[in-house]
């Protein structure tokens, strides 16, 4: 019967076999042995803190400035057999943590280390592995939500070993975990993709109205480097349309945003003129909000986004959810679409602060 690992990490057992593990040990004899408590020192006037934290593995350099603290016999720690130091434990789980374009410093702090992106790019995150790895006792890791954007040398997730000495028994269920989903952080980076943008609408097409569209979109391709190759603006004609976005895939284009005309209504005829254009693996519609009428499709590999008024009126949108996704080489399906329903709800603050909020979390 599986046990709850809070439980388990609370057995009277486990914390007497640590407890049982300190002692008092001459200073002289306690090189290479770990510290079971801080250490203070006070300089009066100058420093009040520790000299040495607890973990620390005692060296015959540290003998001389121990015994200037008055230190004659220490509280430390053994580490037997089949026993890990919460250090050496800590750079073992980042090694098995970290998949494509994550890094770690090698260099953990009281147990800790963090893990680090190599690359700008899309963190991808093994929920489920996870999961896993943290309901294994006595280990512990957090990471950012799946599908952040990170910039190279941001901290992605946090790892470490709880107990001072870790049981090898533990250690290695949780590494195995974690190499088992080859690493379980991992980032891709974006593709700057030549982009071709398709703007519908009879009323910006015949200079009615002035177009929102293609400043917003400049904006939004910009933040991940992806050159605007060309503008058409067209009528709410669906072959002509389908004619540009046909053009656009013969001349190298390798994203195409259409804008507009993805509503229900007679004229909206831009989700009709992508099926004719040759569409593969057309998704219409999410359960994104504001988005709700998103389009996703592939021709010949070129992904193809229809993109609804929202993106005008809105700072954030299905469609900022889902651009990072498809620069990283993301075939998105109906499933991942209906996997944002839950976080995929903004709601419409007076001050927008995305990214920093739930919204697509």
């Amino acid at each position: 019967m599986e046990r709850n690992f809070f439980e388990m990490r609370n057995e009277p057992s486990l914390q007497s076999k640590f407890a049982s593990m300190a002692e008092v040990i001459p200073l002289e004899q306690a090189v290479g042995k770990v510290l079971a408590h801080d250490i203070t020192e006070i300089r009066p006037g100058q420093f009040k803190g520790p000299a040495f934290k607890k973990g620390h593995v005692v060296k015959e350099e540290d003998l001389e400035h121990l015994r200037r603290l008055g230190k004659e016999n220490l509280f430390v720690l053994h580490i037997g057999e089949g026993e890990y130091h919460e250090d050496d434990a800590a750079q073992m789980l980042a090694d098995a943590l970290c998949g494509a374009n994550v890094v770690h410093d090698g260099k953990p702090a009281e147990g800790k280390i963090a893990l680090k992106a190599d690359s700008r790019g899309l963190l991808k995150v093994n929920v489920e592995a996870l999961t896993r790895f943290n309901m294994v006792p006595d280990v512990t890791c957090a990471g950012r939500h799946n599908n952040t954007v990170v910039e190279r040398g941001e901290t992605v997730a946090g790892t470490r070993a709880i107990p001072l000495v870790i049981r090898g028994e533990f250690l290695h269920q949780a590494l195995a975990v974690a190499r088992e989903a080859g690493g379980i952080f991992s980032v891709k980076p974006f593709g700057a993709l030549r982009t071709g943008v398709v703007i519908t609408g009879n009323e910006v097409y015949y200079g009615r109205v002035d177009d929102k569209f293609a400043p917003i979109l400049r904006k939004k391709l910009a933040f991940f480097d992806c050159p605007v190759d060309e503008i058409a603006f067209c009528p709410d004609d669906r072959s002509i349309i389908e004619r540009n976005i046909r053009r656009f895939i013969a001349k190298g284009i390798q994203l195409v945003l259409v804008a507009g005309g993805m509503s229900v209504d007679p004229d909206d005829v831009s989700r009709m003129a992508i099926k004719d254009a040759g569409a593969e693996d057309l998704v219409y519609g999410s359960p994104v909000l504001p988005g709700a009428m998103f389009l996703y499709a592939r021709i010949k590999d070129v992904p193809i986004m229809g993109l609804p008024a929202c993106v005008l009126y809105y700072r954030a949108t299905v469609f900022d959810l889902m651009l990072p996704r498809v620069l990283a080489g993301e075939r998105i399906t109906r499933r991942d679409l209906a996997e944002m329903a839950h976080g995929g709800l903004c709601l419409n603050c007076d001050t927008c602060h995305y990214p920093i909020c739930p919204f697509g979390k």
